[in-house]
């Protein structure tokens, strides 16, 4: 098979979780075990750090990769799910995995995932890890797929767990409360190994604190040990200051992440810097501030608060839950525009009232639908968000309700896309 053939064989052969949600998700670590035993276990064979958390968790997984890169190490970063390329999923120091190395490894795991028919997600995990050790990386920052405790990436044993938030999302597999949600995500928390808990919460803290008891993990909440002090933002940066009991420890740090969600990511990914220094890992003040500056170009990250064009100003961002529309929601409202134009689709399994009940009025919408078995079909979200006032057309792709918005609006408009990771995925 070459490149083509062996990814279409991936996508027809393997239940994925993207394409056809909650049937793809395999309740237990078997089938990657499995896999995993049969390459010699290349996961043990370097270092990791582990992400999950319900939002952020990419944009924190770029963040410290782009860290180590800048710092001096060969540093790996598996991530999920892609925009444009299957290979983004998988990258060393911003690279993404040859084809060829896809080719050869899909070749010659056939047998095994004819044998046992894993998941999509779980032939890739195995994938990324067997890349991993190949290429010798020093580190590989790993991104939960989803959950944590029954997800794939788990079976690695980290240098340090990292969980940012818990909010609603796949309450349809991780449980209906923020408590429940945690018991998942703490999952990740391993015998010894130090934790970072990117964000409090009454809910949920205590669930991290036990299971960290039970194993015996170091465990920090980054929000309660570090603090912003200042926080100003432009176009192309935002300018952060962080201080720890009183005391400056980064002063004007540049993020080219501009969203302002990023300000509570950033808190983590700080905290965790100073738990991986306290770990004897060698990460200087200049690396942070040359990697932070330059995350995107660095790791490839793409979607988090984009700016795609300027008169109109179009920008995309991948929010999808109603934790990350609220942010979303937060940085339109901090956006100078005349008219707001929204290109809007979702997939069937997320709270569609719970997001639509956030987005504004007095916008004109763009309803579509991304092209993949999940999504919601048009007209169900054009007639759910009529329940809201929400008013516009329908289109049968993203790219036509694009164009629609682009054609309306004017100079000084604002045009979002969003809704879902899949609508951003196929932005023209």
């Amino acid at each position: 098979m070459n490149y083509e053939q062996t990814i279409d064989y991936l996508y027809r052969k393997l239940p994925m979780f993207t394409r056809v949600g909650a049937v793809a998700f395999k309740k237990d670590l078997h089938n990657t075990i499995a896999m995993c035993e049969r390459l010699d276990n290349p996961q043990n064979k370097f270092k990791t750090i582990h992400i999950g958390g319900t939002n952020g968790k990419g944009s924190t997984s770029h963040m410290l990769a782009a860290i180590f890169q800048q710092a001096g190490y060969k540093t790996g970063l598996y991530t999920s799910p892609h925009l444009k390329d299957f290979r983004e999923r998988i990258r060393i120091n911003g690279e993404m995995i040859s084809k060829e190395f896809v080719i050869d490894f899909v070749g010659e795991q056939q047998e095994i995932i004819e044998e046992i028919n894993p998941s999509f997600f779980e032939v890739t995990v195995a994938m990324a890890f067997s890349y991993f050790e190949k290429q010798n990386v020093d580190i590989a920052i790993i991104e939960v797929g989803l959950g944590g405790r029954l997800d794939s990436t788990n079976i690695i044993t980290p240098e340090l767990s990292v969980i940012t938030n818990i909010s609603l999302d796949h309450t349809n597999i991780l449980g209906n409360t923020l408590k429940e949600i945690a018991g998942e995500k703490a999952g990740i928390i391993k015998p010894g190994i130090p934790v970072v808990i990117g964000e409090s919460h009454s809910e949920t803290d205590q669930v991290f604190i036990q299971k960290a008891k039970e194993t015996n993990s170091p465990i920090t909440f980054a929000d309660q040990q570090i603090q912003l002090t200042k926080s100003t933002k432009n176009n192309e940066y935002l300018s952060i200051s962080i201080s720890e009991n009183g005391k400056s420890i980064i002063e004007d740090l540049l993020l080219d992440l501009t969203g302002t969600y990023q300000l509570k990511n950033i808190l983590t990914v700080i905290q965790a810097v100073e738990t991986l220094r306290a770990l004897s890992f060698k990460i200087d003040n200049d690396a942070l501030h040359s990697a932070l500056k330059n995350v995107k170009g660095l790791t490839g990250l793409m979607g988090r608060w984009q700016r795609l064009d300027e008169h109109p100003l179009i920008v995309c961002d991948t929010g999808h839950n109603i934790a990350g529309i609220t942010e979303v929601m937060q940085n339109i409202n901090s956006t100078p525009h005349d008219n707001l134009h929204m290109v809007i689709g979702m997939v069937k399994d997320k709270d569609i009232s719970g997001v639509l009940n956030l987005l504004p009025v007095n916008a004109r919408y763009y309803f579509c639908q991304p092209q993949l078995e999940r999504a919601l079909p048009v007209q169900e979200l054009a007639d759910e968000a009529a329940k809201y006032e929400l008013k516009g057309s329908t289109f049968s792709t993203v790219e036509l309700a694009i164009n629609a918005a682009k054609k309306d609006a004017k100079p000084q408009d604002l045009i979002f896309i969003g809704g879902s990771t899949f609508v951003v995925a196929e932005v023209p």
